[in-house]
């Protein structure tokens, strides 16, 4: 049985939740419209409908209001869940290593598309400012880590031979998989999504039988 206590708990955090829910798309909405430099905190705060010490409060500065919006751009669907979270009941649940190859694909194209204007947003924005410039170098450390567990999954399941190590795995996955490899062949050589499908999902199946 829950106390009095516990009840106001769980209704500030879902109040601070959905605070943080509205900021993070008034943030999304003039970033795209507006740029990073041109977005200011005041003007997150009237689209969100919140004063500024909230922003700051519940999310931080600019920066992070990035980050939360790259967060829940990747996310999609799933968010707030981390990409992490549900990505490892995915991978766990595949059958077999083609079907794991094929959740990772599957992934791969979805994000790249949902995600690729975000990232360039970021690369724009990190060349102006040292915070955005650190995020994105700790964001893609951090993908590079997360592959890690897609390699260790595809040694699990009989792929991944013993000459190559799950971080030398996941360094094949994260270049074959970066926004920058969907921008150039989609976006710019105008590959269709299901030409850049099958053929992530062959270099997946080459890397993970590696």
């Amino acid at each position: 049985m829950t106390t009095v206590k516990e009840n106001r708990e769980r209704a500030k955090a879902e109040r601070a939740a959905v605070t943080q829910s509205r900021i993070v798309d008034a943030a999304s909405e003039l970033f795209r419209e507006r740029g990073y430099v041109a977005t200011t905190i005041d003007a997150v705060a009237e689209r969100a409908g919140v004063v500024v010490q909230t922003i700051y409060n519940s999310v931080g500065n600019k920066a992070a209001v990035l980050n939360a919006v790259f967060d829940a751009t990747v996310s999609g669907p799933e968010s707030p869940l981390s990409v992490p979270e549900f990505m490892r009941a995915r991978m766990d649940a595949a059958d077999g290593l083609e079907g794991a190859v094929e959740v990772l694909t599957d992934w791969l194209v979805d994000v790249n598309a949902r995600a690729h204007g975000i990232h360039a947003l970021i690369r724009q924005a990190a060349a102006i400012d040292a915070d955005v410039a650190e995020l994105e170098r700790s964001r893609a450390l951090r993908r590079l880590h997360n592959y890690e567990g897609a390699a260790a999954r595809f040694r699990e399941l009989g792929g991944v031979d013993a000459c190559s190590t799950d971080a030398e795995v996941a360094a094949a996955i994260w270049a074959v998989g970066h926004p920058d490899a969907y921008r150039a062949l989609v976006l710019d050589s105008g590959w269709t999504e299901d030409a850049y499908r099958s053929w992530l999902r062959r270099s997946l199946l080459a890397l993970s039988a590696s």
